[in-house]
């Protein structure tokens, strides 16, 4: 009843939320992801998405539907390797930024490992800006991690605002230094944040550097400042901070995942992860239970 195609086309347009992304990411036209879309909610007889010339948005309908094509497409893969006789194999080195510490991310993982039991997978977790550091020397094989703004190069997983955030009760004083917690260099948000103060001409300080998310989470609960951060990642008992704070606009952030140079088993791997995270995005948005 549902055309596997048309299941991914499907997810890769909830994931980015643009028709356009959605073809750069599958190589196809505008034209053909629209079709396969439109092919499907008349094969649902539902409509999955709401768009205008500004927005695309999920329906009520489509957000159940994100669920359904992530298995039917996760089985169809297990019933074609089973019967093509192609199993995955090798030593796959992935790295992850710290950004996915509290999704689930270790969900995708399991059922990686579980359909891919042959595979030697390596976990890094580390700043983005490490990360692509590593891939560059050859050091991993994949890499899931935020998008520095000058390097175009990645396969989009999602984009989202980038924003400010802090403790409850925490009030910044206009006339005083912005309080920053920032993870160490080469952080991306670290740069955007000070290079977005700089812009602005306002004072900041620095009152908490960690490579550890979980310890820029307690400086920032404590209420000794503010940090950077994806809005949709945003920490329990953090908060985003209201406009009046003044602080300026942050932009928008990519988060993405880039292959490595190595070929063979790895590039096979590789390429069978990617598909696990781009199927099981969505739940990269949230937090692990």
């Amino acid at each position: 009843m549902y055309d596997p195609t048309q299941l991914r086309t499907f997810l890769a347009v909830a994931q980015t939320l643009s028709f356009t992304q959605a073809a750069r990411r599958l190589g196809l036209r505008q034209s053909t992801v629209s079709q396969h879309v439109r092919r499907l909610e008349d094969a649902t007889g539902r409509q999955l998405f709401t768009r205008d010339t500004h927005a695309v948005e999920l329906t009520e309908d489509g957000e159940a539907m994100l669920g359904f094509a992530r298995r039917i497409l996760q089985v169809h893969e297990q019933a074609t390797a089973f019967f093509t006789g192609t199993r995955v194999r090798g030593r796959l080195r992935f790295g992850a930024s710290e950004d996915f510490v509290l999704t689930r991310l270790p969900e995708i993982l399991e059922g990686f490992r579980y359909d891919h039991p042959e595979v030697d997978l390596e976990l890094t977790v580390e700043l983005s800006g490490t990360l692509h550091e590593q891939l560059a020397a050859g050091k991993l094989d994949l890499v899931l991690a935020k998008r520095r703004p000058e390097d175009p190069r990645g396969e989009l997983v999602w984009r989202d605002d980038l924003v400010w955030i802090g403790a409850e009760r925490l009030r910044l004083d206009a006339d005083r230094p912005v309080p920053l917690i920032v993870y160490p260099p080469p952080g991306i948000t670290r740069a955007r944040a000070l290079r977005a103060l700089e812009r602005e001409g306002r004072d900041w300080r620095i009152v908490c550097t960690s490579g550890s998310l979980n310890g820029l989470i307690a400086a920032a609960r404590a209420g000794l400042g503010v940090m950077a951060h994806s809005r949709r990642l945003i920490p329990p008992g953090l908060f985003r901070l209201p406009d009046r704070a003044g602080l300026p606009d942050l932009g928008k952030v990519d988060f993405v995942l880039v292959h490595g140079r190595r070929r063979g088993t790895a590039e096979d791997a590789a390429n069978a992860l990617a598909t696990a995270v781009l199927a099981g995005g969505e739940r990269l948005r949230r937090r692990g239970g």
